[in-house]
């Protein structure tokens, strides 16, 4: 295809080895050249953008990883989408496979609700439509004035499986914690495995967390009415750690969306191996891996991390062994691609339901 009569281009956001990769992959795939463009940091830490071609009527797709400098990578984003903008480009679509600060969509304590802001910069710096992957909350779709298209990596994990673990029909899925049961559930239907969940883990989960709603803190009997007493609420206690669903003599199959602090998954892979798992594999959409997240993986009865090319980590693979990538370019490609020619995109999303 030639890239002046197509209509549209492809810019890497940044100039990390990674972000350029999957940039290269994406553009090789439709056929296309990369678009020509400078994003560096001036000695005084500001970023600067320049875009050395002719952008204008054209539909623009903007790649963008998160390494682990995050709120650098925004600043790249909202700089070239903002010079797009002014060179009259006719949509600007933001290619975003990890969606930052997606953890950060509900309010806590007395804090804010990030995600939400981001969105609205976004559409401040001309963005109009955003192509993400396995946001951590669905609903974060809401938080934008544009359209957003949440692709899933759950198809290439599962042939992941498929392919590359020789006896997975001797495997069970595990959610690592009931609020992930119902993405575990998905898998164990679709490879018709069966399903086991760990209950009573340790630390809180998010469900758990203050949100700051009693404030001031609740007084015991207190009256806020004249006649009127609230009834009390009966605090939380964690349960015994138990396994709900039989894992002896089998492959332990943890799935998740984000693997950043691993501390869990360890704990997990622990329980596992107590209750007579014989291996332990950790399948994630998003490996962020963050801090010492590489060493504990080594240390630990996890057999291998799987996540996808979605955030880069070629660091954390050469401290760690167990970790491994699978591309999802291929998918990326397909709806830039359709994105452009107006074409549907429900073919990307046949036989996934929402709990994928």
């Amino acid at each position: 295809m030639n890239a002046a009569r197509s209509g549209y281009r492809v810019f890497s956001a940044n100039s990390t080895a990674a972000c350029t990769e999957l940039a290269k992959t994406i553009t090789e795939r439709l056929g296309v050249e990369l678009g020509k463009s400078a994003v560096y940091q001036e000695t005084n830490g500001e970023t600067r953008v320049e875009i050395k071609e002719s952008v204008r009527g054209h539909d623009i797709f903007i790649i963008q990883t998160i390494p682990r400098d995050v709120n650098t990578a925004v600043m790249e984003l909202l700089i070239m989408a903002y010079a797009l903008k002014t060179s009259c480009a006719r949509n600007i679509i933001g290619v975003i496979p990890y969606f930052p600060y997606s953890k950060q969509s509900k309010m806590r304590k007395r804090g804010s609700i990030v995600c939400k802001l981001l969105a609205s910069m976004l559409a401040k710096a001309g963005l109009t439509h955003i192509i993400t992957m396995d946001l951590h909350q669905k609903e974060i779709q809401g938080f934008f004035s544009f359209p957003v298209d949440n692709l899933r990596a759950s198809p290439f994990l599962l042939q992941y499986i498929q392919e590359e673990i020789p006896d997975y029909r001797n495997a069970v899925i595990v959610a690592k914690s009931p609020d992930a049961a119902k993405r575990a559930q998905s898998y164990a239907e679709r490879l018709r495995l069966g399903l086991a969940v760990i209950h009573g883990e340790a630390q809180c989960t998010e469900q758990d967390m203050d949100d700051g709603r009693h404030s001031p803190p609740t007084v015991k009997n207190a009256t806020v009415h004249s006649g009127l007493e609230l009834p009390l609420m009966m605090a939380k206690e964690k349960p015994p750690i138990t396994v709900v669903g039989d894992v002896g003599g089998r492959i332990a199959i943890i799935v998740d969306d984000i693997i950043d602090d691993v501390e869990s998954f360890v704990a997990a892979a622990e329980i596992l191996k107590e209750r007579g798992a014989y291996k332990i594999f950790v399948m994630a959409t998003h490996g962020i891996l963050s801090a010492d997240a590489p060493r504990l993986i080594e240390e630990s009865a996890v057999d291998e991390v799987v996540v996808t090319n979605t955030v880069p980590h070629e660091v954390q693979k050469l401290q760690c062994p167990k970790i491994k990538t699978v591309d999802i370019s291929l998918i990326l490609s397909e709806a830039i691609r359709r994105i452009h020619n107006g074409e549907s995109m429900a073919y990307l999303f046949r036989n996934i339901t929402v709990d994928d």
